[in-house]
C-alpha cells in the first residue's frame, strides 16, 4: 500500500490506494450529513426508552410511556363495538316491521346483515346471494315460503327441513320414482306437463297425458295451475326459475328423486340481532316483499 498524500488539484489527503496511477480520496463527509446521522442515533435511544423496542424471554420492553400498538389497537376495538353496540341496541329496540320507516336504522341493519351474511351464507348462497344449483337466488323475486321481513325472519330462526326444530319449514316432495308411485312414462309425461308450465316446451300428447298425471299427484302442493305454495315451500313451476335444473333429464330426475335442500336454524347459532339485521340484507337484495296476510292452509 502506497504511502498517503495530499492530492494537488483539491487539496484532500488520500486513502493510499492506487490502481493504474488511479487514486483514491479521503473526501470528508458533509457536515449536514453527519449531524442527520448523530440525531438518528439520539433518535432511536430516545424511542427504545419511550416505546416498546428491547424484546425479552416472555415480552419486550414496555417503554416509558406505557403505549404499544396492542393497546391502541383494543381501544379502537372498543371503541368501534361501542358504537356498533349502539346502533345494535336501537335495532333490537325496533320492531321489524317498523324498521323500514327509519332510513338510518334500516341502512345500519343491512350493513350489519352484509358483514353476517359474508360469515354465514356465502357457503351456499354465494358472495353476490346469487345461489347455485339447489340454493336460491336471494336476488330474485322468487320466494319459496315468502319474502317480507317478518317471513324471512322466521325461516332464519328456524331454518328449513332442519332436524330437532319443531317450528323449522317443513316439506318433502314424494319419491315418485324410487318409491315406485308413478312408473317411468307416468313421469316422462308429468315431466312434459312441467316443461309446457315452465315455457320449455311445446304441448303435445306426452303433456296432455301429464296434465292428468299432474292434477292426481302434484297440484295438492303445486296448485292447480302449477303456481306453487308457500305454504309447503313448493315452487311456482310456470316461471323462469329453476332450483334444480330445467332441462328433461334434470326435471326427470327431481320427480323420480327429488333432491331437498337443509338450511340451518340460524336461531341456535345467531343472537336475535343479527339475525334481523340479515333479514334486513336478504329482503334489501332486490326481491323484498311487503308484508302480506298469511297464507291460509289448505285442505290436502
Amino acid at each position: 500500500m502506497a504511502d498517503r498524500k495530499i492530492d494537488e488539484a483539491t487539496q484532500t489527503e488520500t486513502v493510499g490506494h492506487e490502481w493504474d496511477g488511479i487514486e483514491e480520496l479521503n473526501t470528508p463527509l458533509p457536515r449536514w450529513w453527519l449531524w442527520t446521522f448523530y440525531a438518528t442515533i439520539v433518535f432511536a435511544l430516545g424511542y427504545v426508552i419511550a416505546y416498546p423496542a428491547l424484546p425479552g424471554i416472555s415480552h419486550a420492553s414496555e417503554g416509558l410511556l406505557g403505549w404499544s400498538s396492542r393497546k391502541q389497537l383494543g381501544g379502537e376495538l372498543q371503541a368501534a363495538e361501542e358504537a356498533r353496540a349502539g346502533m345494535r341496541a336501537q335495532i333490537a329496540a325496533t320492531p321489524l316491521e317498523q324498521l323500514p320507516a327509519k332510513p338510518a336504522l334500516m341502512r345500519a341493519a343491512v350493513a350489519g346483515g352484509a358483514a353476517a351474511f359474508k360469515v354465514n351464507c356465502v357457503q351456499c348462497h354465494g358472495a353476490g346471494a346469487a345461489g347455485s344449483k339447489g340454493f336460491p337466488n336471494l336476488n330474485d323475486d322468487d320466494w319459496l315460503w315468502g319474502g317480507d321481513l317478518r317471513t324471512i325472519e322466521q325461516t332464519l330462526i328456524h331454518g328449513i327441513r332442519q332436524p330437532g326444530d319443531d317450528q323449522t319449514r317443513m316439506s318433502q316432495m314424494p319419491n315418485f320414482g324410487s318409491d315406485a308411485l308413478l312408473t317411468p312414462a307416468q313421469i316422462q309425461d308429468v315431466a312434459s306437463y312441467v316443461l309446457v308450465l315452465g315455457r320449455r316446451e311445446h304441448p303435445g300428447a306426452s303433456s296432455g297425458r301429464g296434465k292428468d298425471v299432474f292434477a292426481t299427484n302434484c297440484a295438492v302442493c303445486h296448485g292447480t295451475d302449477g303456481k306453487g305454495s308457500r305454504q309447503f315451500g313448493a315452487p311456482n313451476l310456470t316461471d323462469a326459475i329453476w332450483l334444480d335444473g330445467s332441462s328433461r333429464d334434470e326435471v326427470v330426475a327431481q320427480i323420480s328423486h327429488p333432491h331437498m335442500g337443509v338450511m340451518p336454524a340460524w336461531g341456535t347459532r345467531l343472537d336475535p340481532v343479527t339475525i334481523k339485521m340479515l333479514a334486513a340484507y336478504v329482503h334489501s337484495l332486490g326481491g323484498g316483499e311487503a308484508f302480506a296476510a298469511p297464507e291460509q292452509p289448505q285442505d290436502p
